[in-house]
């Protein structure tokens, strides 16, 4: 065999094997007794809830975390993963869900990062390197761009690079696909099978079951931390999509559903008042890493949800920190019930209404050290009765939490647990909780679903409908656009800082957007 980016090939056989591994926290058997084989040459997918313990075996297999019991095999031979280092030795490489990336450092020097220094490449050559890569993801990242001035997509771009130049016998890719666009996740599908056809070993883990179906050679289900199902490559070879689906859905959910990703736009049959949210002419200057915003105008009246699509990093996470006041816009004027927003803190806009869900839920939607009951008031912090003359009352922020848990089935074992432990699905339900107190009036939410299970993307796909139903107004960034067509009413298109046009949802909504996405007229 050939080798393609510097992959060496290898022969079709059991890279790694778990047996009977377990791993447990207090209060939680993350992973019970599982049995996996990942073999070379092909691509495996891992599939299950958010908590189904797919998160605690990369760690395991990541060096991150060792198990309690069973064992891991690397080409037959028992072998204890102690360190990330030890992993990307033994040929493991792992592209996690939350980025792993130092954001004061370029693209570049992230991609040395753990490299001995005797085998550091020239920066030509890792740019040539990197480029090579880059050409068949379909990816164009600046080696000599911060990090920090980065997208979340352009992040996790990064380290898919940066797990790809080490050479890895076995590449781990942690919802890699959640943020790219239809193009790019088939650009990677087709990357994963020339990988795997050169004999590296890919475990593949997404939520969308048809991304599992058509690029997986083998499928393993989780839940409640076991293994409780496969789909061989026989089946994936010989099934038609739907049955494979359906068998999926009834494995991880117990019931069978002719078409488990489909969510329906209900019907609301709202009046037309007039706008909660006025945005016009809304302007802020280019930066390392971003277009800024160019003259972005638009409405959102009550119980409106606008999408907001296009390429991830054409300015629309800038676009929502400028509406939340978390970035300082030059030119413009944003309006709630008519009252101007633009000289005013982030707190005052959340007084008036305003409320941002963040698309980096660990990273700056929550602290990960501190409980889930702390992290539901982090900005009530100071004030009454939660606290009073700036004692925290922890009895009262319990109970309160204790309320929300249950109102939001956020799943922890306790609300003193470190909200880092839980899944991105919980970590979800509690943002939303905690933004959603009284006064709430415009919802600005940033890929509401990025890397949450089937479950809980319909959980809260549901929660958007019902906000927008209970007369509010929502601004909804996604670079999923079939999440945008089941969910918005109107879809504005964003590419360089501007808003290149608006769709009405409906049968030709998908054809419009798509012709306003290469840049044709609409």
């Amino acid at each position: 065999m050939g080798t393609l980016s510097g992959v060496p090939a290898l022969a079709m056989a059991d890279i790694i094997v778990l047996e009977g591994v377990t791993k447990r926290f207090p209060g939680v058997v993350a992973n019970d007794r599982v049995d996996l084989a990942i073999r070379a040459g092909e691509v495996h997918v891992l599939l299950g809830e958010n908590g189904a313990g797919k998160s605690t075996l990369i760690d395991m297999l990541s060096g991150v975390q060792q198990p309690d019991g069973g064992r891991i095999l690397i080409d037959g031979k028992p072998t204890a993963i102690a360190s990330p280092k030890q992993a990307l030795a033994l040929g493991i490489g792992t592209v996690f869900q939350h980025t792993m990336l130092v954001p004061s450092l370029t693209a570049g020097e992230n991609l040395l990062l753990g490299a001995p220094w005797w085998r550091l490449p020239q920066k030509a050559q890792l740019a040539a390197r990197a480029a090579g890569i880059g050409k068949n993801l379909g990816l164009t990242i600046s080696l000599d761009t911060v990090v920090a001035d980065m997208s979340l997509g352009e992040r996790q771009q990064v380290e898919i690079l940066r797990a790809l130049l080490r050479q890895s016998r076995v590449l781990i890719l942690d919802e890699s696909t959640s943020m790219l666009t239809p193009k790019g996740i088939d650009d990677l599908g087709a990357l994963m099978r020339k990988l795997a056809n050169q004999g590296l070993a890919i475990i593949f883990i997404t939520h969308k079951l048809k991304e599992a179906v058509a690029f997986g050679d083998r499928i393993s289900v989780l839940k409640l931390g076991r293994k409780v199902g496969e789909i061989t490559a026989g089946e994936l070879r010989t099934r038609n999509e739907q049955s494979i689906i359906a068998e999926i859905v009834e494995m991880m959910f117990g019931r069978r559903s002719d078409d488990p990703e489909a969510v329906r736009r209900e019907a609301r049959n709202l009046p037309v008042p007039a706008p909660m949210l006025e945005v016009r002419g809304l302007t802020l200057p280019a930066a390392a890493g971003h277009h800024g915003l160019k003259s972005i105008s638009f409405d959102v009246r009550p119980g409106e949800i606008l999408g907001l699509a296009g390429i991830d990093g054409n300015g629309q996470k800038q676009l929502a920190e400028a509406l939340a006041g978390q970035r300082p816009a030059s030119v413009g004027s944003i309006r709630i019930n008519g009252i101007e927003l633009m000289s005013r803190s982030q707190a005052e806009r959340r007084a008036l209404g305003l409320r941002y869900l963040t698309d980096d839920r660990l990273g700056e939607g929550t602290v990960g050290a501190f409980a889930v009951s702390t992290n539901f008031f982090l900005k009530e912090i100071g004030n009454e009765p939660l606290w009073r003359h700036g004692i925290e009352q922890r009895r009262t922020i319990a109970s309160r939490a204790a309320a929300l848990v249950k109102q939001y089935d956020v799943r922890t074992p306790s609300v003193h647990t470190p909200v880092g432990r839980l899944s991105g699905g919980n970590i979800q339900k509690l943002i939303i909780a905690r933004e959603l107190v009284e006064g709430a009036r415009v919802i600005i939410f940033n890929k509401p679903t990025h890397g949450l299970d089937l479950s809980n993307t319909l959980a809260t796909r549901h929660r958007i409908r019902e906000i927008a139903a209970a007369g509010m107004s929502v601004v909804l960034i996604s670079t999923d656009l079939e999440e945008l067509l089941a969910l918005a009413d109107r879809i504005a298109v964003m590419s360089g800082g501007a808003i290149s046009g608006f769709v009405d949802n409906g049968e030709a909504a998908h054809s419009a957007i798509g012709r306003l996405m290469i840049g044709l007229a609409a």
